[in-house]
């Protein structure tokens, strides 16, 4: 196996960085600052960077069919149109609670935005609230499951039939059959990471059929086989790498995000913050799913 090569792009410093998305139509590289409420575009062969303001929180954001974004936003989702640099909002989720806010998202193979929240500081008797909300392109929104502390790394199996999505409170990615017309079903632990130390953050699936997910507060990605095992893991220069998802012409690149200050968490390193790019991994990821594309 060989080694990765990890250098850091650009010069951004996020105090979250979160929600990498590959765009294969322009070759760029979208991701967000959520709690500075930024959306950052880069094109890697040139260099060149934008940015874009929306309300912060930002929880996570994936491409539209059509062009511009989905996002998730404090508690409602909405649209933005990068050439009009315009909000549109869409439904909200209904909850407005200060602890409560929507979080990690990603389109499913046949075009919704499926997205959950995180309950923040919640007594230890305290139930989540919450859940994890499906929005489909005519707006229409449905709860799939509740009882998540804090969602995060929703991603589908290559052939679409299996969803995960970590818990990162509790430490568990959870495993479930996927029906983009029904509720989700069978579900069961993919992988328990207590013994790492560490909940897992944001994730992505390989073309091998294979998850990567970041270990945030041990400041590693780790690989895991379609059966649960840990078959690599990657040292990040930063304390709290964040999220990940291939890119790069080839797919071939790993892109990864990574804190400076959360709430939460925070890592004075001079790199802490920054987006990095992985390189010779010898793998392949595989396009982002659309909203509305399905």
């Amino acid at each position: 196996m060989s080694a990765a090569r990890i250098r850091r792009l650009g010069v951004t410093r996020d105090l979250l960085g979160e929600s990498p998305v590959w765009d294969e139509r322009r070759q760029r590289l979208y991701w967000i600052d959520s709690l500075a409420g930024l959306i950052h575009a880069l094109a890697p062969a040139t260099g060149a960077t934008e940015q874009f303001s929306v309300p912060a929180p930002i929880g996570s954001l994936a491409l539209r069919g059509d062009g511009g974004t989905v996002l998730a936003l404090r508690n409602g989702f909405a649209a933005y149109d990068f050439d009009r640099r315009a909000l549109t909002e869409g439904p909200s989720i209904g909850l407005d609670h200060p602890k409560v806010r929507l979080n990690d998202g990603k389109a499913d193979p046949q075009g919704n935005f499926l997205a959950g929240t995180m309950h923040g500081d919640r007594a230890p008797d305290e139930a989540p609230l919450g859940g994890l909300y499906r929005l489909d392109a005519k707006d229409t929104l449905e709860l799939l499951e509740t009882d998540l502390a804090v969602s995060n790394g929703p991603c589908f199996s290559p052939d679409g039939r299996t969803f995960y999505i970590a818990d990162s409170a509790r430490r568990i990615i959870w495993a479930y059959d996927y029906s983009a017309d029904g509720p989700l079903a069978n579900k069961r632990v993919f992988v328990d990471t207590e013994a790492q130390g560490s909940g897992c953050d944001g994730a992505t699936v390989d073309a091998d059929g294979h998850l990567w997910s970041v270990l945030v507060r041990i400041g590693k990605i780790a690989r895991f086989a379609p059966d649960g095992r840990i078959v690599r893991t990657i040292d990040m220069p930063v304390r709290h790498p964040t999220s990940v998802c291939f890119g790069g012409r080839d797919l071939d690149v790993l892109y990864v995000t990574s804190i400076s200050r959360s709430h939460a968490l925070r890592d004075d390193h001079p790199d802490a913050g920054g987006l990095f790019a992985v390189e010779a991994l010898g793998v392949r990821g595989l396009p982002a799913h659309r909203f509305g594309a399905g």
